[in-house]
């Protein structure tokens, strides 16, 4: 995907949201958001990739902040508040005696609500009982685009490049269906912290790589994925990969710039310039796959 307009200023609130996370000191927020703006004035030109952008804006945040983690107290926020709401999903996903077939379907559809929480802002100040209510509302309307049943005939060896803290928690739904019908899967994280996304730390917490085959990581702390910095060892599993599962709309940003496939991006279109993108509207829960 290529960088919009609208990036520019979602980027710099943003840069203004981590920097406020990070210190209260009002003169380095100020010079984090000057040096956030220089940043944007060399790299956006039109027609320049969105990731090479966010990522040179966050990177250089970070350096002003002298701040590797600004996001750390809200992960882990994000990871007990998500604790909480996994139970409920589970029982959703295996409500009844649902076919393999229906309960993948039902457990992307609850990671991709997962794509739509920001876990860690809400819990500040929603209750338990809110998250359930409102997970529910959006489970009952279901998936608005749903390539599910494509997807599921090429569980063999997925790639799953993952997204955010909180909703690591409900993929592990998605993960459990595909190893109960016997598919391999290869876990992506982040190579450093990178906004509230995932790393070896979460796998080593929350022992994720139980539930996978292997993990991987994409070499570095980009938004999304850069290939120019990834391991050789993650360019091979994305070429042999029968599915690469793209979470969120950063990875979309930046897998969407090379010819990997068939890949199934799994997102809530969050804003304008992803959905129309897509070719999709604003606020829809998405399976889509790209061949």
């Amino acid at each position: 995907m290529k960088m919009d307009a609208r990036c520019t200023y979602c980027l710099l609130s943003r840069v203004h949201y981590e920097a406020k996370l990070s210190t209260n000191d009002d003169d380095l927020i100020h010079k984090t958001m000057l040096a956030g703006i220089d940043v944007l004035k060399d790299t956006y030109i039109p027609g320049v990739p969105a990731g090479v952008v966010s990522t040179a804006i966050h990177r250089k945040a970070y350096e002003v902040l002298n701040d590797n983690d600004p996001y750390l107290d809200l992960k882990i926020l994000s990871n007990e508040i998500a604790e909480k709401v996994y139970p409920y999903a589970h029982s959703l996903v295996h409500e009844g005696e649902p076919s393999d077939l229906e309960m993948f379907r039902r457990a992307v559809l609850a990671s991709v609500i997962g794509n739509f929480f920001d876990f860690g802002i809400m819990g500040f100040d929603v209750g338990e009982d809110v998250f359930d209510k409102t997970f529910a509302d959006i489970f009952r309307k279901g998936l608005d685009v749903d390539d599910t049943p494509e997807m599921f005939d090429l569980l063999d060896n997925v790639v799953y490049v993952v997204d955010n803290c909180g909703e690591i928690i409900l993929d592990t739904l998605v993960l459990d269906i595909i190893r109960k019908v016997g598919g391999k899967i290869t876990l992506v994280v982040r190579g450093a912290p990178m906004l509230t996304d995932v790393t070896m730390d979460d796998v080593r917490k929350y022992e994720l790589d139980k539930k996978v085959d292997r993990v991987l990581t994409t070499g570095c702390n980009a938004v999304g994925v850069s290939f120019d910095e990834a391991p050789p060892e993650f360019l091979e599993a994305l070429e042999d990969a029968s599915l690469i599962i793209s979470k969120g709309m950063a990875n979309y940003e930046t897998m969407s710039e090379r010819s990997f496939g068939p890949i199934a991006y799994l997102l809530r279109t969050k804003c304008e310039a992803v959905a129309e993108d897509m070719g999709l509207e604003m606020g829809y829960s998405v399976a889509q796959l790209v061949k």
